[in-house]
């Protein structure tokens, strides 16, 4: 498959504020990407600069083989932007607006007929054509930034949060026509919703306080950094050991990341409730060591990092930049 996008070495300062640090990915045809991340995190810097809207301070920006600050023209004919706020106009209706985008677009008359057709089929937008924009609901809003960001039938769709302020029956729309769009084209859309990049990409890129801190398929991205929890009761048999004493015991064992005492149960007198991180299932080997020392297990309960606990200990720290839109 070819490369649609590639960035090395990006950069952006907005003064002394660095929004970008040096960040690298490529982008391979045909992908649905999501480019995740807190808030200020660099998401729509670096969409900006990778649709020619913005310069980078350093670092190479290349779509469909070509640079983004020597041929932008060409490669702005190849790639639909939708930002985060859709540059629509209120008092237009659908229909002309679309027109008026074709014409921006220097489509052809028989072709600009044809691009806003199809737009409009694809964003269940056709009985809409000559209500005012403005008195769409947000949800149908954004439909017609998609149509405006597909009407040129481009190889690339950079989508800056398609899905914010919208409610769940507009998110799953959206969702549906972002997985259609990206059965033939490429697709990075930005995010800071985490069901988002699960339900509509196939990859996930992370971005930190201008930096990637993970990249790799949605599934990998999901288990990255993840470990297991086993909670564990355990209560005096034959032999009473302190609570130092077990922990330290559990701790010994393979493949064990950390022992801490539990709070907040509903325990007997002398039990005790033990949150063990794991780097895999060590069920059995916690009965094994409790067995062996006289004591009673009395309850264990297993439970694996979801992608929001992942993607907080990736993030976590994470600050705005003062000032800088993101």
């Amino acid at each position: 498959m070819k490369e649609a996008i590639r960035v090395t070495s990006l950069k952006k300062n907005y003064g002394l504020i660095r929004a970008l640090d040096g960040i690298d990915f490529s982008i391979s045809g045909g992908e649905v990407v999501g480019l995740l991340g807190p808030n200020g995190a660099g998401k729509s810097t670096a969409m900006k600069i990778m649709t020619g809207f913005v310069s980078p301070s350093s670092g190479l920006v290349e779509v469909l083989g070509k640079n983004i600050l020597e041929e932008p023209i060409p490669i702005k004919k190849q790639v639909g932007y939708l930002p985060e706020s859709a540059p629509l106009y209120p008092d237009m209706q659908v229909g002309d607006y679309l027109r008026f985008i074709a014409s921006v677009r220097a489509l052809g008359a028989a072709e600009t007929s044809r691009a806003i057709d199809r737009a409009l089929t694809r964003c269940d937008l056709r009985d809409r054509t000559q209500q005012l924009i403005g008195t769409l609901s947000k949800g149908l809003r954004q439909r017609v930034g998609l149509a405006q960001a597909i009407l040129h039938d481009p190889e690339i769709l950079i989508l800056d949060e398609p899905t914010s302020g919208l409610d769940p029956n507009q998110i799953l729309q959206i969702r549906g026509l972002i997985r259609e769009l990206g059965e033939k084209k490429t697709v990075l859309l930005s995010t800071h919703i985490l069901p988002e990049v699960q339900a509509s990409c196939d990859r996930v890129i992370i971005i930190s306080q201008g930096q990637i801190v993970a990249d790799g398929p949605t599934d990998s991205v999901t288990r990255m950094g993840s470990s297991e929890y086993v909670h564990t009761v355990i209560a005096p048999g034959k032999v009473r050991l302190t609570t130092e004493e077990i922990q330290r015991g559990l701790s010994s064992l393979e493949f064990v990341i950390s022992v801490e005492e539990g709070f907040g149960a509903e325990l007997g007198t002398d039990e005790v409730l033990f949150s063990i991180q794991s780097e895999q299932d060590i069920r059995k080997p916690i009965a094994q060591w409790v067995s062996e020392h006289g004591l009673l297990i009395l309850e264990q309960r297993r439970e694996r990092q979801n992608f929001e606990e992942v993607f907080r200990s990736l993030t976590e720290g994470n600050t705005p930049a003062p000032d800088v839109k993101d």
